[in-house]
Order: C-alpha cells, then structure tokens, then sequence
C-alpha cells in the first residue's frame, strides 16, 4: 500500500517507521528540513518499545508529491498543523483515498472537513502511546499501549475494520471503535489534567499526581472540562471524573506531556486546542473556566519568550 504520513514528528515517526517495516510503500512529508535530510541520509532511526531500528526504506520529502496515488494519508502534525496539512493534501485526495487524522485535542478532524470530504476521513486516537525526540532522524518510542480508530459519525465499516488490521498487522495494537467521539473526549479530558500543569510545574505526570497543591490545580481543571462535555451531551465510560484522571497517569508516573517537551525545547505547544479549547468552550455552554484559563495564559506568556 501506498502510505503517506503528513507530520514526522516524535509519533509520525513511529507510524511511518512500523508501518514501512510491515511492507508498505511509505512517503514522510515534513518542514522540519533538517530532519528530513537526516533520514535522507542515515534513515529514521527508532529505539525503545517496538524495538531498534534504523529504517532506510522511507521516501521523505518536504512538499506532497502529485504523481502517485496514495490509499492511505495519515495526518499526524501537531493539532495547529492540521490546517496547513489538509491544505496540502487536499490535491491529492481522490474517491477512494482513507485519511486519518491522529491529534491530540478537540476540533482537528472538524478544521480538515473544511478541505477534505468527510466521506474521506477516520479518526484515530492513541492511549498510553508517546514518543519524544532525541535529535533529527533520531526518536525514542516511550511507549505503545494501544490505538483506536473510528468513523466520525459512528459504527464498524468495512473500511474501518480493514484500517484497523493494516495497523494490527505492523505492530500495533489497535482497534476499531464504535463511537470514537467518546474515547476522543475521554482523552481530551486527561490532555486538560496534565499538558497545561505538568507544563507551568515542569513536572512529570507522576509527580503532579503526588503533589497535593499541584494536583489540586490539575483537578480544577478536570472538574471544568468534565462539567463541559456533560452539557454537551457527550457519552463518557465514566461518572467520577478525578478517579479517572488519576488511574490513567498513575500508569505513566515517568511520562511527560508532549506540551512539557515542546516547552523544553522551546516550542510553541498545542495550548489553544487543549487547556485553550476549554476557555472557548465554557463560554458557549456558560461555565466558568478559571483554572483553565489561568494556566493557558501562563503558558502562552511563556511561549511569547521562545
């Protein structure tokens, strides 16, 4: 199969590197030049949970090619990237063409469907899967639990379950899920817990858990996103917020929000489409979002110094 990979971050990487080694035909497409010349030349060079691997097979590029036809485009930019993304690939995209939008944050696959067919997409959403970035062609794999993909509007099709075996058969542990606007808003509410606090803190997720001030701020703004999305009718697997929030990183105590890393390397972050999102969102259902507003204004003043 043909695959294209828009966005070869820490996470497009291992997508890209996995599902090369399955056999597919994959092209990389990327700004960062420095980090495609280094794959250009060494390969795209992955360690830590799916193993050692230089890959050398990959086509990476800085602009999408128009002569080939892709059955597979995977947008994995970060969720201010989506825009930007959908605008290049939009040339390419044919009748039968599956893309899938991988981010972290509410509103991506709603951005794409204003240059992509909806007909065209899938969402998929990573749980207790990160990566970080050790220098160009060069990503470490902290992690793979588990990844899911669903229509946006809900059900199993054909294409769904086909999409879901092609990632099963690379190496990674995915399903196909029912109602993905769920697990979307079930991991936007453990994004809003730890990417803005562990980022203003610079802490680990574990040890804002253990830090009783700390963890009070991250529970604010738990409380507001869950009070959010229970106006807006979204079905959760959940009714005791908190409890949840704390199992899931109590499983990664080491882990640090990808926020924290852009942060540290001084980047720009996902801010508006995280902590940033429920500031808009409570203004349209009428809740307050101190807690979220007031880390999402620390974290933009930081980014205002990069």
């Amino acid at each position: 199969m043909n695959i294209l990979i828009y966005g070869i971050g820490a996470m497009g990487s291992i997508y890209a590197s996995l599902l090369s080694r399955a056999g597919n035909k994959v092209f990389v497409i990327d700004k960062w030049q420095e980090h495609i010349n280094k794959i250009k030349k060494n390969g795209l060079k992955i360690e830590g949970a799916s193993g050692t691997n230089i890959n050398k097979s990959l086509e990476a590029l800085t602009e999408v090619p128009d002569n080939i036809d892709f059955e597979l485009i995977i947008i994995s930019t970060k969720a201010s990237g989506v825009r930007n993304a959908a605008i290049e690939i939009k040339k390419i995209v044919k009748d039968n063409t599956i893309v899938i939008s991988i981010q972290n944050g509410i509103g991506s696959s709603d951005e794409i469907k204003n240059y992509i067919p909806q007909k065209n997409l899938l969402v998929g959403v990573a749980d207790g899967f990160g990566a970080s970035i050790i220098k160009p062609g060069h990503i470490h794999h902290n992690a793979m639990k588990l990844i899911r993909f669903g229509e946006l509007e809900g059900g199993i099709t054909k294409r769904l379950n086909s999409i879901k075996d092609l990632w099963v058969n690379a190496g990674f542990n995915a399903l196909a899920f029912e109602n993905i606007n769920q697990l979307i808003w079930e991991k936007f509410i453990c994004n809003v817990t730890f990417s803005a606090p562990c980022t203003v803190y610079n802490c680990t997720v574990g040890e804002l858990i253990n830090n009783e001030s700390y963890w009070k701020v991250a529970n604010g703004c738990t409380l507001e996103a869950y009070e959010i999305s229970k106006l807006k009718g979204i079905t959760l697997s959940f009714s005791k917020p908190l409890e949840y929030v704390k199992k899931f990183g109590e499983k990664m105590p080491n882990a640090k929000p990808s926020m924290l890393h852009d942060h540290l390397s001084r980047r720009k972050s996902e801010i508006d489409f995280i902590n940033g999102r429920i500031e808009l969102m409570g203004k349209e259902v009428g809740v307050k979002t101190p807690y979220n507003f007031i880390l999402s204004s620390i974290v933009r003043n930081n980014e205002q110094k990069f």
